[in-house]
């Protein structure tokens, strides 16, 4: 294990640090100065944070700290390990601006069960990451915070709408951080990130105390830069609260997802399918080459891949928009600001107030159809392996039309075709670092890194996440050099200047 002190503290996992907390290679508060420290100087740069609780964290690390020397065998595996809690998600106390300036000033006062679940852990929050306005689209490009950029090319978007969360574990500004998808917003982000991003089953993980999300769309779930580390918040997060709409079974009280990630998956039958299932999107052809060198990863490793069609009628599309659009909708904004609001954001929500009650209703129908479709397909497969994103990275502003948001809109299909149908399905699914790409030699190209992360994704059967979690944790073995993924140092600076609008 490395040292405790210098530079590399940043560089360890999240398990490590909690190793090192135990043997007294460290302390918490060590850790967290350090890393308030890399905040300071990077955070502006990759867009990462829109607020910062240093003096909270600072307590909090220095708790952790006396409860550690007292050498408790039963105390929670993550205790003093520092995170961060996404700007969706209320945190009592704590400004949550939701990602809008219509909202900056907003001071919660009660937290979201995600959070508390995190603070029994015993977990360290620096503050809150950022996320786009009311977490719509898959860039994070606010008005309240710089944007989200992937550490690879600081040019490129670290996606979204747990954009903040990717960018703090992609650029060493956190071990691990909590996010949230309802259709794509953590896979999308580890996919531009190089990282893990789980979106774990409907109902896995509550949604108390507020409930706002009737489609059953969105859960939270964690990114971070190992299978392992990723498991390990997922145990800290998982689990119903009582009045939770839906409970995905649990695992045996024994078990755990660190436990599955340490377990052999076995010999599966896995379907493999490169055609977006909603709507469509030019797949590059760099996407196509890691989706090609996953699948033969997967016959290597012993698995059957077989090809299968997802592809559902233009109506599933139609219907999920509509969906999007009503909870878009459902913000509570004085109607006096809704001109304060993005453009994207007050064309969704025009969009979802002219839509009446019987077509709500149709609409969930819908989504209900076709997630018992693609169920029925799959039904054979204990997994199924996609692309993340049809793209590379995207630059900053390159989804995003201000001037046109139903073209904005379209982009943003376009760019992430293959993330949302999960969300419809209550499906686990989860985004692997596993393929590496140049856009040097493009015409017109502007990256300036030596390589960028492109995401290869898998989704498990409902419930079965630890299934997916043993898949993903065999596909990282067999992919990491020297114990790490195999992709480069993040070689990034605070050359980006930003000051709000």
């Amino acid at each position: 294990m490395p040292q405790s002190h210098g530079s590399q503290l940043h560089e360890l996992t999240a398990l490590e640090l909690a190793a090192a907390f135990r043997c007294g290679q460290t302390t918490p508060r060590e850790v967290v100065d350090h890393l308030l420290e890399r905040i300071d100087a990077f955070s502006v740069a990759v867009g990462a944070f829109v607020t910062v609780t240093p003096e909270a964290a600072r307590d909090q690390a220095d708790r952790c700290g006396l409860l550690l020397r007292d050498r408790d065998a039963n105390i929670p595996l993550l205790l003093g390990v520092p995170t961060a809690v996404k700007d969706l998600n209320n945190t009592a106390g704590v400004r949550t601006t939701y990602g809008s300036a219509v909202t900056v000033d907003t001071v919660p006062q009660v937290s979201d069960e995600v959070v508390l679940r995190m603070e029994r852990a015993g977990m360290v929050s620096l503050g809150k990451t950022n996320t786009p306005e009311f977490g719509s689209p898959c860039y994070t490009e606010p008005e309240v915070a710089p944007p989200a950029r992937t550490p690879y090319d600081l040019d490129r978007s670290a996606g979204g709408s747990s954009g903040g969360a990717g960018a703090a574990v992609a650029a060493g500004l956190l071990p691990v951080a909590q996010g949230s998808d309802g259709g794509g917003s953590i896979r999308i982000p580890a996919s531009v990130c190089g990282l893990v991003g789980i979106k774990p089953s409907r109902g896995r993980i509550s949604t108390a105390p507020l409930f706002g999300d009737v489609s059953g769309l969105g859960t939270a779930g964690p990114l971070a830069t190992t299978v392992r580390d990723a498991a390990a918040m997922l145990d800290a997060l998982c689990g119903p609260t009582v009045g939770d709409p839906a409970w995905a079974p649990p695992l045996p009280p024994d078990e755990s997802y660190l436990g599955w990630a340490d377990r052999p998956p076995g010999r599966l039958r896995i379907a493999r399918c490169c055609a977006p299932p909603i709507g469509d999107g030019d797949l590059h052809p760099q996407v196509r080459a890691g989706y090609d060198a996953a699948t033969r990863l997967l016959t290597e490793l012993g698995h059957d891949v077989v090809d299968v069609d997802l592809a559902l009628p233009p109506t599933t599309l139609e219907v999920f928009e509509t969906v999007w659009s009503v909870s878009a909708a459902a913000w509570p904004i004085d109607p006096a600001r809704e001109p304060e609001l993005r453009p994207l954001s007050q064309w969704l929500r025009s969009r979802g107030r002219d839509t009446a009650g019987p077509a709500f209703v149709g609409a969930l129908v819908g989504m209900r159809q076709a997630a018992a479709a693609v169920l029925r397909t799959l039904s054979p497969y204990d997994a199924v392996l996609t692309p993340t994103l049809a793209q590379p990275p995207a630059l900053v502003g390159e989804l995003r039309d201000d001037d046109d948001p139903a073209r904005d809109f379209e982009n943003q299909k376009g760019f992430t075709p293959f993330t949302a149908i999960w969300n419809v399905t209550g499906m686990p699914a989860v985004s692997l670092p596993m393929h590496w790409t140049s856009l040097r030699e493009e015409p017109n190209a502007r990256a300036t890194a030596s390589v960028l992360p492109v995401g290869m994704m898998l989704a498990g059967r409902p419930g079965d996440d630890h299934g997916l979690v043993a898949l993903a944790a065999q596909i990282e073995s067999a992919c990491v050099v020297q114990g790490r993924w195999p992709h480069p140092e993040t070689p990034f600076s605070t050359a980006h200047a930003w000051s709000p609008a």
